[in-house]
């Protein structure tokens, strides 16, 4: 049997959101809404990693923080502008925010 963790981040728009983690590489799988003008909850993957994104207040508190450990930690670097620390406790890493305040943290774990 297979075993996973999937988090759920706390998102106030969804559409931007998976905008954005497709920056990351990620992909929408699914996505669910109980009535029209209800909250957004979706599940985005990149490979076997997966995320859920929700709308829905009380989900999952703001800021949250992962860690994504990825096979390409300049690509993320160069696609997003941002400095790789070769020196991070997970390895060669690089932090993210995405729009709604959640953090990632990416890295490459070290040989």
């Amino acid at each position: 049997m297979h075993e996973e963790v999937v988090p759920v981040l706390r998102v106030a728009d969804a559409a931007r959101a998976v905008q954005w983690y497709e920056r990351l590489g990620f992909r929408k799988e699914w996505e669910h809404q109980f009535e029209p003008d209800f909250p957004w909850f979706l599940s985005v993957a990149r490979g076997d990693v997966r995320l859920y994104l929700s709308e829905h207040t009380g989900d999952a508190p703001p800021n949250g923080l992962v860690h994504l450990y990825v096979s390409d930690i300049d690509d993320v670097s160069a696609e997003f502008g941002v400095p790789v620390d070769e020196e991070g406790l997970a390895g060669r890493e690089c932090d993210l925010k995405d729009p709604d305040g959640n953090r990632l943290r990416v890295a490459t774990r070290r040989s």
